[in-house]
């Protein structure tokens, strides 16, 4: 990982730039499909909500970084705010859901090309495309900016193909008649599966704009710090309108009750009208997006590794670089462990590591109460502050909650209070040896640490 002598300094829409880029993924392209499924029509209403709520948590990490530039992020905002323990838990909670997600992403993608090349093991593609993203991570920030802003274009491209060919279709442009499907005009045609089915279905709206620790890791390097929150809204707002509107063409062509959880809803809504090459077109986005978000989140993986290490939460060995600033043992630990989570994810029944995955995505939102409780803690808010504070609570916890209502989310949301309670004792743990090994020397009163003597 580059350092910051080599690092280019960003413009605000650069960073909204990367945010897209890190953000939409098969999460929405595929996720969208299941949402659909438990939702209905008002799976609308669920992606608007968690457009508002992931702005709010984003908003807050934006004013936090404006204030006060931390290369660890999210984590060191945690560890100021409530102390080594809140830092350790947030960075390694953080690396640990990341790992299991990327081996399930790596999955995907090696899926999505056996479309292609059915002979082919999924084992190869899946280590093909790891030693890609390492090369990427290795060209440094210039590497990563104009790979991820190429694929960024490529994947919004996408979206709006598909809103172009969905609307051409309304107009019968393609032999025939569009648009047979009726508005919902009633509160039970909007939310055919009531609340049991809005509540849900948010988390995979949140899926949808999932990243923002890692548009975090990256706002520091922007060329005015305040204009972070300016690149959060323009990056908040073109997702929103792109998102809903082509879910919402996509359940005017079809039915709801139509989506398969195993289908992306956009090939579905277009396949009667036999456009050539459509699945080819979509299954080459598929891998265009899982690819972009994977090596978005391996670089984020291996930068709060590095901070681990330099605050002494992780051997120190992982925070050497290189001449050039890289990072090399991080990168070849977080390799390594990817490596293990492929095998898993190859080895393990599908379920069992699905719920694993899906366990890992809500731990993520673990670290979002952590931004906003620190955002209280180390800022001054204003009442609107505090008011959009409150709202963003309520709307994740909602979430978190909502995935009990609906058997596909139900065993995730069980094994991440099983998370919680294995990291509960973990950090316990470390929070006992911290105070054994404290060094009581003048200069260095920090609680010692388990990684060193």
């Amino acid at each position: 990982m580059s350092g910051a002598k080599s690092e280019k300094k960003l413009q605000w829409w650069q960073l909204s730039l990367l945010g897209v880029a890190c953000t939409i993924g098969t999460g929405f392209f595929l996720g969208s499909s299941i949402a659909i499924s438990i939702a209905g029509p008002s799976v609308i209403a669920a992606f608007a909500i968690a457009a508002i709520g992931t702005y709010f948590v984003y908003e807050a990490l934006a004013k936090l970084t404006i204030a006060d530039p931390q290369r660890g992020s999210f984590r060191i905002y945690a560890k100021k705010a409530y102390g080594r323990w809140a830092g350790f838990t947030c960075g390694w909670v953080y690396w640990l859901s990341e790992l299991l997600i990327m081996g399930s992403q790596l999955t995907a993608l090696s899926i999505f090309t056996q479309f292609w090349f059915p002979g082919i093991p999924l084992w190869i593609f899946a280590a093909i495309y790891s030693v890609l993203a390492i090369i990427v991570i290795l060209t440094g920030a210039k590497g990563f900016d104009r790979i991820e802003n190429l694929l960024a274009v490529l994947k919004i491209a996408a979206i709006l193909m598909f809103i172009i060919l969905a609307s051409a279709a309304l107009l019968g442009l393609f032999g025939q008649k569009g648009g047979t499907v009726p508005l919902p005009r009633s509160f039970d045609a909007f939310m055919p599966e009531g609340w049991t089915g809005l509540l849900p279905a948010l988390i995979y709206g949140f899926y949808g704009f999932a990243g923002i620790e890692i548009i975090g890791l990256l706002a520091i390097r922007l060329n005015k710090m305040e204009d972070a929150t300016k690149a959060g809204k323009a990056m908040f707002a073109l997702l929103a309108v792109i998102y809903i509107s082509s879910i919402s063409l996509a359940l005017i062509l079809v039915p709801w009750d139509s989506f398969s959880t195993e289908k992306s809803p956009f090939v579905t809504a277009l396949d009667k009208y036999r456009i050539p090459f459509l699945p080819h077109i979509f299954n080459g986005v598929f891998i265009i997006a899982g690819f972009s978000t994977m090596v978005a989140s391996m670089f984020a993986m291996i930068k709060i590794l590095v901070s681990l290490a330099n605050g002494r939460d992780a051997p120190g060995f992982l925070g050497t670089t290189t001449k050039n600033n890289t990072a090399l043992p991080a990168i070849g630990v977080t390799a390594i462990a990817i490596v293990v989570s492929i095998v898993l994810s190859l080895l393990m029944p599908g379920r069992i590591y699905e719920y694993f995955t899906t366990a890992a995505g809500l731990m993520l939102l673990y670290n979002w109460f952590f931004i906003l409780g620190s955002y209280n803690r180390l800022l001054k808010l204003s009442f609107l502050d505090q008011l959009k504070r409150w709202a963003g609570f309520i709307i994740v916890l909602t979430a978190i909650g909502g995935t009990a209502f609906h058997s596909i989310s139900r065993p995730g949301f069980y094994v991440s209070i099983l998370f919680i309670v294995v990291i509960g004792g973990i950090t316990l743990l470390m929070m006992y040896f911290w105070k054994k090994n404290k060094t009581g020397k003048e200069k260095d009163p920090s609680p010692g640490s388990l990684f060193e003597k």
